[in-house]
């Protein structure tokens, strides 16, 4: 069991910054992929971005490239999203995620993920 925590989340205004945080407990493994998605209103689960297993490799969604930052401190068992430049499109509630076996071509596929925080709003508006 594994349990996510994320923390953060609030509103700013368009081309402004924001730290999301994600404290992970329980048989969390330093081996294991961290991610972050998005989700808004009927639409599904956004990737955002992943650090994939303990390669130190991060990827990202393209509509974040350049913008967002994932970082990991294993000491503390958290994960980071740094997020610069803000736009009204970045509003939607951010979900951490975490799964021990899963393979590189899955990692930007929602459904591949076992563990799941709850979740922290963001809202990017003037």
């Amino acid at each position: 069991q594994v349990q996510l925590v994320e923390s953060g989340g609030g509103l700013v205004q368009p081309g402004g910054s924001l730290r999301l945080s994600c404290v992970a407990s329980g048989s969390i493994s330093r081996s294991d992929t961290m991610a972050w998605f998005r989700q808004t209103p009927g639409k599904n689960r956004e990737f955002v971005a992943a650090l994939f297993r303990s390669s130190g490799r991060s990827y990202y969604g393209d509509s974040v490239k350049g913008r967002f930052t994932i970082s990991r401190d294993n000491a503390k068992n958290m994960l980071y999203l740094q997020m610069t430049s803000l736009k009204p499109a970045d509003t939607a509630v951010y979900y951490c995620a975490s799964d021990r076996s899963l393979i590189l071509r899955s990692l930007r596929n929602a459904e591949q993920y076992d563990w799941w925080g709850q979740g922290t709003q963001v809202l990017v508006s003037s």
